[in-house]
């Protein structure tokens, strides 16, 4: 079934019943354990040909506490070799592989039993209803959000585990990104849920502590790990400033 046949099928609500089966099924789900202090997002066109497996290490090494495999330009056999090698190399770490908006290579890398996967949508992608029909009650599902309003939704939808806010400055790792909502916005996102809110946009080493003091829980990084001449020495300055910013935050 297509996404969006499901949705339409969802909509209907009292009709097919799947609605009300969903909602029963995800009310009864176990809370998800992620990390959401340094999320590394990272493709194959985002590194130096061969290295993706590489960086990624590195910068686990230093502190990365969640990875998401991003790459819409792959075809889905090699977009499922690349999530495999990463999935073997993080589940030496306890951490879960988030795959972006593959909602099929999700359920496949899930069933295979190789580790565990989540889930992130964007605001055009799947809604989260669609999504965590398709993927069940249990999987790690994120979705990015851009104002309070949409921050609210999700929430209220008790179908998403964590948001991805921003951009937070500008980027050019994502070239269809939105103008930046920066510190003020992130906390305006923040404010208007309690699910957990990572920013992610162009952030540096020096933008951390704005963005966890306007109530993120975690930055999410892409250029600034994986163009890095050395992966593990910036991952561990990343993290070591949002802990430090996390120590602030609480004095």
């Amino acid at each position: 079934m297509r996404v969006g046949d499901l949705e339409q099928s969802n909509q209907q609500g009292s009709a097919s019943g799947g609605a009300a089966d969903l909602e029963a099924r995800v009310s009864g789900r176990f809370p998800q354990v992620f990390d959401l202090s340094l999320y590394l997002v990272i493709g194959e066109a985002d590194v130096a040909p061969g290295k993706l497996e590489e960086v990624v290490a590195a910068a686990v090494a230093g502190g990365v506490s969640l990875v998401q495999l991003r790459d819409k330009t792959a075809s889905e056999p090699r977009f499922l070799e690349l999530a495999r090698g990463l999935m073997a190399l993080l589940s030496r770490h306890a951490l879960p592989l988030i795959v972006n908006d593959r909602i099929a290579a999700a359920k496949l890398l899930r069933d295979e039993g190789r580790g565990r996967v989540g889930l992130h949508v964007g605001q055009a992608d799947a809604t989260p209803l669609a999504a965590r029909a398709l993927v069940g009650p249990d999987m790690i599902l994120g979705q990015s959000v851009h104002t309070p309003e949409q921050a609210r939704r999700a929430e209220v939808s008790g179908l998403v585990d964590y948001l991805g806010s921003g951009p937070f400055r500008t980027t050019q790792t994502k070239p269809d990104a939105r103008a930046p909502i920066g510190p003020a916005g992130i906390g305006a996102v923040c404010r208007a849920t309690a699910l957990p809110v990572v920013a992610i946009g162009g952030i540096r080493l020096q933008d951390v502590a704005a963005a966890l003091s306007s109530g993120a829980q975690g930055v999410a990084v892409v250029s600034a790990l994986a163009k890095a001449s050395d992966p593990r020495a910036v991952a561990h300055s990343l993290r070591a400033a949002v802990d430090a910013a996390r120590r602030c935050r609480s004095d």
